[in-house]
């Protein structure tokens, strides 16, 4: 894959908040997987606190380092690294990730035999190994009530649809999008639909983007072939009560985009709903003797979640 001129075949975008360690595997890997490739790394740094702008500018020369003073967030982070990168391939790839072999140049020469790929993502595996469910179908406006909510258990046949469980594991699949671990843009995707939508902050920003692409006619398609762990939730995990709060927010974003306000106004009473349900029931369990510590702590992260009312992102 040599070009003509100078300009890199590949830019991978990464934006890092607070995982320097797990920044710097990544970056190893990909040093380690890139092979020939003409490729560059653009690191957008969201004012971290512990010391990754500088170990990435110390150890990895190579990369194009940009430190933010704030916490810009994932969709804007991504889009100020998309507006610098000048590869014919685009690659966000999350920091806690790392590249297995040749995952790389399998998923570019999928790309490149198959033009008509507007996203192409790798089969993500767990840090033990397993796989990593990444592939999804759109969510219906059912979807909104029971995942990720008390109802979960209740629709296996809906959540398995909207996971893709019914596809296999080890075959190329077309899918309606993919989980933003590692996801492979053709730079003339992006250039038809833009960046990532910056209203969502955090969650979600892929499923949008992936339906803006879709809707363009180009497929979206899950490459088993090229592997990359992802050591998942490693940012979100430093800050649980936000990661409760942006989540729901994204979800009632995405649903008023597509659905419309009725449905997302709906859907933001029904969860602030069963977040006063679950703060009421670990108050009686911890009431009760059960783990009052953890009730305490998980009391305290519904009732933030109340306070802040749950309007949908940036709206």
């Amino acid at each position: 894959m040599k070009l003509v001129d100078s300009s890199p075949y590949l830019s991978i975008l990464i934006v890092n908040w607070n995982v320097c360690d797990l920044l710097r595997d990544c970056l190893r890997s990909i040093d380690a997987g890139r092979g020939d490739l003409v490729l560059e790394v653009i690191v957008v740094d969201s004012a971290s606190a512990d010391g990754s702008a500088a170990m990435v500018a110390a150890q990895f020369p190579w990369v194009s380092l940009i430190a933010c003073e704030e916490n810009v967030g994932f969709p804007r982070g991504n889009n100020i690294a998309l507006a610098r990168a000048r590869g014919r391939a685009l690659l966000l790839l999350n920091p806690d990730t790392v590249i297995v072999g040749d995952a790389l140049p399998l998923l570019l020469a999928y790309l490149d035999a198959h033009p008509d790929a507007g996203v192409i993502g790798p089969q993500l595996l767990n840090s033990d190994g397993s796989i990593q469910s990444s592939r999804r179908r759109f969510p219906t406006l059912l979807t909104g009530y029971f995942e990720s909510t008390w109802l979960q258990g209740l629709a296996p046949g809906l959540l398995r649809r909207y996971y893709a469980l019914d596809l296999p594991d080890d075959a190329p699949a077309d899918v309606d999008w993919l989980t933003g671990a590692c996801l492979l843009v053709p730079r003339s995707a992006y250039e038809e639909v833009g960046g990532l939508d910056e209203g969502y902050y955090m969650y979600s920003e892929e499923l949008d983007w992936c339906r803006r692409i879709k809707a363009t006619g180009r497929r979206v398609v899950y490459y088993p072939a090229a592997q990359v762990i992802h050591h998942s939730g490693q940012s979100s995990d430093q800050a649980v009560t936000a990661r409760h709060v942006n989540f729901q927010r994204a979800k009632l974003r995405y649903y008023r985009k597509y659905h419309g306000r009725t449905a997302a106004g709906a859907l933001r009473l029904f969860l602030l709903a069963t977040y006063a349900w679950q703060m009421a029931l670990e108050a009686i369990k911890g009431l009760l003797g059960s783990q009052p510590a953890l009730r305490r702590q998980r009391v305290a992260a519904y009732a933030a979640v109340l306070r802040s009312g749950l309007p949908p992102a940036g709206y």
